[in-house]
């Protein structure tokens, strides 16, 4: 599976975080904390939005490094992503992720096939 797809079925490389980070996007920065801020009903600087990609060498979010629990669990049972898992239909972590983006359940049940 390609790198820049993260453990949920995420495409990293459309994130505004992964995108301001290797562009170097002050602004993107700016915008995307206050967007993750009120999200995540915390604060989330300008700073704090710099990532290379949850399954990629390199700088990781606030949020994916430390507070994700779909990237906890994953790494936790040694999977290459939630597609590798045997439990990912009924999975309560990552439902909200699969019910909200048909991409992410494409990238991970495609993923599994390759």
């Amino acid at each position: 599976m390609r790198k820049g797809i993260a453990y949920c079925g995420l495409d990293c490389e459309a994130c505004d975080a992964y995108i301001a980070t290797r562009t170097g996007d002050q602004a993107l920065k700016e915008k995307t904390a206050r967007l993750w801020s009120e999200l995540n009903q915390t604060e989330i600087r300008p700073e704090d939005i710099s990532c290379q990609g949850c399954r990629m060498e390199g700088v990781k979010s606030v949020y994916c490094a430390g507070l994700c629990p779909i990237r906890k669990c994953a790494q936790g049972r040694g999977a290459e992503t939630c597609g590798s898992c045997p439990e990912m239909e009924g999975c309560g972590i990552l439902g909200p992720i699969l019910k909200s983006s048909p991409d992410a359940r494409k990238n991970l049940t495609e993923g599994k096939n390759r």
